[in-house]
């Protein structure tokens, strides 16, 4: 019984993010805090802490595809105007004080051409692109 009614809170959730169009804050809390908790707080170094350090990263060119080329990112069902709202939304909720400041948001474009990779290793390519990240 447990499992049917999970199951038609699932529907009825999907049902009304379809029929209202859900927020990117929605959408977050969706597909992405079962992982990084609503809070925006990870695991570290699997799954990372979304607070201030990827604000950081948007200095490095590399790392703008890897926030939608994670394995979690590029598998939601999210169209890929929806996902770059999420990954903006993160940005700007949960690291605007160490954003660049002539960064520009994540483009539907973009999302679409770093779908195209899924990284097997988001560990070893954050290691490789961004080198000063704190993995403790």
């Amino acid at each position: 019984m447990r499992v049917f009614s999970a199951a038609l809170l699932l529907i009825a959730l999907l049902a009304a993010k379809a029929a209202l169009g859900a927020s990117p804050r929605t959408n977050y809390l969706l597909y992405c805090s079962g992982c990084h908790l609503p809070s925006g707080i990870g695991n570290p170094p699997n799954v990372p802490t979304l607070h201030d350090e990827l604000g950081r990263m948007m200095v490095v060119e590399e790392m703008r595809p890897y926030l939608v080329k994670v394995p979690g990112s590029s598998q939601t069902p999210l169209t890929d105007a929806e996902l770059a709202a999420v990954v903006n939304w993160v940005l700007l909720e949960f690291n605007a004080d160490t954003l660049p400041e002539d960064f520009q948001p994540i483009t539907a474009e973009e999302v679409t051409a770093s779908r195209e990779t899924i990284l097997a290793d988001p560990l070893k390519y954050r290691i490789q692109y961004w080198k000063d990240y704190d993995f403790e």
